[in-house]
């Protein structure tokens, strides 16, 4: 994989092998200053690849290292996600500074470097996810405008159920519960909810336990093919 190598020193050592990988934004004003922020000893805060908006990968951090990216996180049976997981920053200003859509090259490179990574640690599409999967009550990155879409196509993240969707009706404890056998930390409901429709069901993200967030939810709990990750 072709990187710009521009080395971070915010890093330790890995206590457990490579499982995840976590998709963020920088949510930054530009490029240069996100950078020198994942390079700033002062910082602390650190990711193993930078993808700027003109398709260029950095690497800051190797891939044994445990880069300093997901904070205070969890998914599935993991709390201690950076120990596992490979994080990519994403250049895009963010919420904050003027959240906007991924342009085409940017997005390109994500693919191929979440590709390269998935097929060299055996990552299943069920762990690459974003910051606001596993840290919900804190974080909103990489957003509603991330194309999820594009990389469930080819198999590089779950997709969005839209077939033979039944509804369970579950209660809200109970569909919390369920939320929280797919992965999520459901200690702020309401903030795991709208993390879960972010990703899942992006044009509404109200917070609300409906139908379709239901029967989405219900879809991605059901067993999958044998070899389909």
């Amino acid at each position: 994989m072709r990187c710009v190598e521009a080395p971070s020193p915010n890093f330790n050592e890995r206590k457990l092998p490579i499982s995840m990988i976590v998709l963020h934004y920088t949510g930054m004003r530009n490029a240069e200053a996100a950078i020198a922020r994942l390079r700033d000893p002062a910082a602390e805060v650190s990711s193993h690849y930078v993808v700027d908006e003109d398709g260029t990968i950095l690497r800051l951090v190797d891939d044994d290292k445990r880069a300093w990216h997901a904070g205070a996180s969890h998914w599935r049976d993991v709390d201690d996600v950076n120990s596992a997981a490979i994080g990519i920053e994403i250049v895009n200003p963010g919420h904050e500074f003027g959240y906007r859509a991924f342009p085409e090259p940017q997005v390109d490179a994500v693919i191929r470097l979440v590709a390269h990574l998935k097929d060299r640690y055996e990552i299943t599409r069920g762990n690459i996810v974003g910051h606001s999967d596993v840290a919900p009550a804190r974080k909103r990155d990489p957003g509603e405008l991330f194309p999820w879409h594009r990389l469930a196509r080819l198999r590089l993240a779950l997709p969005r159920p839209t077939k033979n969707l039944m509804d369970p009706f579950w209660s809200e404890p109970a569909f919390c519960l369920a939320l929280e056998r797919f992965g999520y930390d459901v200690t702020d409901r309401m903030a795991a909810i709208m993390a879960f429709q972010r990703r899942f069901r992006p044009e509404l993200i109200d917070g609300e336990i409906d139908a379709e967030c239901r029967m989405i939810l219900l879809a991605l709990l059901l067993p999958r093919p044998r070899g389909d990750d």
